[in-house]
């Protein structure tokens, strides 16, 4: 049950944006340029650092919610997300994206955990300083998101076909698109 009055029917943040919409505007903002502006990131590993992120922070909504959209951009699909949630050192992925995960897992703990180890590791894997910089950003980010979601205590929906069309809006639309006006939309 949310700690507010949320009369919009859509769980996790979408709820919120419907409830405070002259700051949906800019936090959608900041997600479409984290998450879909241009990078020499792809928006399936900056989908999986969100998801990565936000499952360390055991937010439900938004680890369900940029699971569905990471899956539906990387080649390995949900298989590959799950993998890389069950522990990203083991998962197949690039060693620049580990060393950009451990990054974002120190970000997730407290900034000052960031270390100059952490970011020469990243480095040497070939990660760029703006990659380095986005790393910090989507994780900084998402842990204000995951703190604005369960610190108002939004509902998130347990069936994963929820998350999935949320992705197909997401991924075809991006972020801000407004969901179909049904109960139970996603992301």
């Amino acid at each position: 049950m949310p700690h507010i009055t949320i009369d919009s029917g859509e769980p996790g943040i979408r709820g919120l944006f419907a409830f405070r919409p002259e700051t949906a505007g800019p936090l959608n903002a900041l997600a479409e340029v984290l998450l879909r502006g241009d990078s020499t990131l792809t928006r399936g590993e900056r989908e999986l650092i969100a998801t990565y992120v936000s499952g360390l922070n055991e937010c439900r909504f938004c680890t369900a919610s940029h699971a569905a959209f990471a899956a539906a951009q990387l080649p390995g699909g949900m298989d590959l997300v799950d993998r890389v949630r069950a522990g990203a050192a083991d998962a197949e992925i690039s060693q620049k994206l580990k060393a950009l995960l451990a990054i974002a897992a120190a970000v997730q703990r407290s900034g000052r955990e960031v270390t100059g180890g952490l970011v020469a590791a990243a480095k040497a894997e070939g990660a760029t300083d703006r990659e380095i910089h986005d790393t910090v950003l989507i994780a900084a980010a998402f842990c204000m998101f995951n703190r604005y979601v369960d610190g108002l205590a939004t509902h998130a929906p347990d069936d994963p076909a929820v998350y999935a069309t949320a992705a197909e809006r997401v991924v075809t639309h991006g972020y801000g698109h407004p969901a179909p006006q049904q109960a139970g939309h996603a992301g």
